[in-house]
């Protein structure tokens, strides 16, 4: 909500990433990282694409643009006097756009009963890799990201009872936005697991986070780091690290033997 408000208060303006630091998370010592995490989870929720964005632009090396309109919400309301005021108004108003949004997807999932009986249909080991999201300066290491789904979907389909969407089913998914349950349906799995790829110097971190579609948690979830020198090294240290943390994740998350949340 922070990072929103400081956004839109600068509408059109680029916003340095140790402005948000300073303005976001003041008086807490945090990294980038966190910058790219909240505008992240900030897009998804708003369902913007950061290649083609409605919302929010990155503007390499520099920080990020709110490029939506930012007005004040058209009702009978008294105008807000101060310029704070004003903003807040402005910010009011998408943030009720989001939550009408949430309601509306939360009705259609409530009413549609049959939803959850197709995912709890689905084999209960089973689990689709979605392509890994570039989030590198200028998204300059798609092939990459693409790479590290690869990778993981070949180490995953090693695992002795674990059945893995294909990689063209998955693929054929790139860039589209779909709710847990519709993707679960759709590839026939009941786990999903998505990541990012980001990069800062000659470092590389690679998170992932393994998801179950029946009701949309997140049950594992784990970062790593490494150099970015060998990048066929990385691909496989990771989809092998990955890989052996699923192994036991999956087989623990079964129904009746309790969800464990933390990492293997």
């Amino acid at each position: 909500m922070r990072l929103l408000l400081c956004l839109a208060e600068h509408p059109g303006e680029v916003v340095s990433i140790d402005d948000l630091l300073n303005q976001v998370w003041p008086g807490v010592t945090v990294t980038s990282d966190s910058v790219y995490q909240a505008v992240t989870s900030l897009r998804r929720q708003l369902g913007d694409d950061a290649k083609q964005p409605t919302y929010i632009a990155t503007v390499p090396r520099l920080g990020y643009r709110m490029i939506a309109t930012v007005s004040p919400w058209d009702t009978p309301m008294p105008r807000p006097r101060s310029r704070a005021g004003f903003m807040w108004a402005a910010v009011g108003a998408l943030c009720l756009a989001m939550i009408v949004t949430f309601m509306v997807r939360g009705k259609a999932a409530n009413s549609n009963p049959s939803a959850s009986t197709a995912i709890a249909q689905q084999p209960a080991k089973s689990i689709a890799v979605l392509p890994f999201l570039d989030l590198t300066d200028k998204m300059a290491n798609e092939i990459f990201a693409d790479g590290m789904t690869e990778e993981l979907i070949d180490k995953l389909t090693k695992i002795p009872g674990l059945r893995v969407a294909a990689p063209r089913s998955s693929f054929l998914l790139k860039g589209k936005k779909m709710p847990i349950a519709e993707v679960s349906r759709t590839l026939g799995v009941a786990y999903l697991l998505d990541g990012s790829v980001r990069k800062s110097g000659a470092m590389g971190r690679i998170a992932a986070r393994l998801i179950r579609a029946d009701n949309g948690y997140v049950v594992w979830s784990e970062t790593y780091d490494r150099p970015w020198d060998d990048l066929l090294k990385v691909q496989d240290d990771i989809a092998g690290e990955v890989a052996k943390a699923l192994r036991a994740s999956i087989g623990e998350n079964e129904p009746g033997s309790g969800v464990k949340s933390n990492s293997p």
